[in-house]
């Protein structure tokens, strides 16, 4: 199956995430932090990288993003987030925001594994 990175700092939705994604044959590496994720990116090369929003600070997800897409990496990212309900905004794919989906926290297993399944066959099809 694929391996898949998330980058979140709570460890909650790190393991429940872990969870699900291992009972579904994948393979997870985790961090909490951006620098640590961008070195398990770079390190790894995971087929899928679930990226938090709000981290240390309030748009590291966003840098992140942003960050691996200048450099080139065009993994498929996720991006959980908070900041649509807690704010009233919605987010859409842009230069801004380079991802490929995002979704809300909660989210529920049923979902992230939709979510993951749709992304990782999307990959497969341009191959």
């Amino acid at each position: 199956m694929a391996l898949i990175a998330i980058i979140d700092d709570d460890p909650d939705i790190l393991d429940a995430s872990s969870l699900v994604l291992k009972s579904k044959g994948h393979d997870v590496v985790t961090a909490t932090n951006p620098k640590d994720g961008l070195k398990i990116i770079t390190e790894r090369k995971p087929n899928l990288i679930i990226l938090d929003v709000m981290m240390d600070e309030p748009d590291d997800g966003f840098f992140l993003a942003q960050k691996l897409r200048r450099e080139n990496i065009q993994t498929p990212i996720l991006m959980y987030t908070s900041v649509s309900k807690a704010i009233g905004m919605d987010f859409n794919k842009s230069e801004m925001v380079p991802v490929d989906d995002f979704v809300e926290k909660p989210i529920s297993p049923d979902e992230l594994v939709a979510k993951v399944e749709a992304l990782l066959n999307k990959v497969e099809e341009k191959r």
